[in-house]
């Protein structure tokens, strides 16, 4: 198992801008599609080394084309009796990418509620061992087949009372004030028994500027509802282009809604699978160019986990590319209704349910509960 670094890459102290929308994106704009946080966190850190592995080849081209410097001595031009040099040899071609790769994978992805820079906060509770300002608003197990065909997504309630290593019973969402990404990867790895292989995290700030940089999103909203939240944005039934507060609005509302944090976490796998179908359907993981151009876009928002290698990346991003968006399979782990625990209103899970959902996640079998 790959260990989640819960630092994430290093990031300077305040929030880059966002970068300009390459123009593939403006182009795939004008396509019906729905975007998501979750999946775009999935897809831009799994192409993030496309780059890498096409770059080899070209920065070995200027090296097989080098010409010599003007204060070197010059080669004599030959005389028509003299045998011809031999003419240099071609650049190398790009490096391929890699076949697809021999086993499944689960995939972590957290969607922090914090204000500021996830990636800091979660840094300073690894330095300093002290509680962070941010919890988990969200939290997907993504379960990526070896054929890449298809991908299973579990919610898991973000007020789950479960036992969190080293602090004892907690809602789930704290883990990742008390540990940061490694202690949320473990919390969840002990509840269904099975191995996170990577962990993925993006915060509000960095959903709302992906979102404004992709130029809004259309989102399906299966009924009329007005948002609780800040703007207390008003949804209407069907098509609804959003800009990035509206889409956080709309992934994030619950006391809008009879079943509250159920029906929320429908709405965010409604995202996440329209995401996927916007860039498969598009063909930006059939594209290297395309691919880095969502690397360079969405990295300045991301943490990722150090596990998540060059190879491995590019080999999911390109993977991804013949998914059946149709055939993606969504749950939400078992509970056991609602009470309170510590003075707090929570979730309480079904033991025997998330048993045998991890049981099938080990043995191949998660398509008996995760249905399209």
């Amino acid at each position: 198992m790959s260990t989640p670094d819960p630092t994430g890459p290093a990031g300077p102290p305040t929030r880059p801008s966002v970068p300009h929308r390459p123009a593939w994106l403006a182009a795939l704009g004008r396509r019906r599609w729905i975007a998501a946080l979750l999946a775009l966190v999935l897809v831009a850190a799994a192409g993030i080394a496309v780059f890498s592995l096409n770059r080899a080849g070209r920065d070995a081209a200027p090296a097989a084309t080098q010409t010599q410097s003007p204060s070197e001595t010059p080669t004599p031009t030959p005389t028509p009796s003299e045998t011809p040099p031999p003419a240099p040899a071609p650049p190398p071609p790009p490096q391929p990418i890699p076949d697809l790769p021999a086993g499944e994978m689960n995939v972590l992805v957290i969607g922090s509620d914090s204000r500021g820079i996830a990636r800091n906060e979660a840094a300073h509770t690894a330095e300093t061992g002290e509680p962070s300002d941010q919890r988990s608003d969200s939290l997907m197990l993504v379960h990526v087949p070896a054929d890449r065909h298809t991908l299973y997504v579990i919610s898991i309630m973000r007020d789950l009372w479960v036992d969190v290593p080293g602090v004892g019973g907690s809602k789930i969402n704290a883990a990742l004030e008390y540990g940061g990404i490694d202690l949320t990867t473990q919390t969840v790895q002990q509840l269904l028994g099975v191995t996170i292989d990577h962990t993925l995290m993006l915060d509000f700030n960095g959903f709302r500027a992906l979102t404004d940089g992709l130029g809004g999103i259309d989102v399906n909203v299966p009924f009329a509802f007005q948002s609780t939240i800040e703007t207390q944005h008003v949804f209407s039934q069907g098509i609804n282009h959003l800009d990035g507060q509206a889409a956080l609005e709309f992934s994030r509302e619950r006391y809008a809604f009879t079943d509250g944090d159920f029906q929320r976490v429908q709405n965010q796998r409604t995202m996440l699978r329209a995401i996927l179908a916007r860039l498969t359907g598009g063909g930006a993981l059939n594209d290297v160019n395309a691919v880095r151009s969502l690397v360079d876009f969405a990295g300045c928002c991301l943490t990722v986990d150090k596990g998540f290698d060059p190879v491995q990346a590019a080999i999911l991003a390109y993977s991804l590319r013949n998914l059946d968006v149709n055939a993606i399979g969504t749950m939400t782990l078992p509970t056991a209704g609602t009470g309170m625990a510590a003075g707090q209103s929570v979730v309480f899970p079904d033991y025997g349910g998330i048993a045998a959902v991890g049981a099938a996640l080990r043995e191949g079998r998660i398509a008996d509960f995760a249905v399209p």
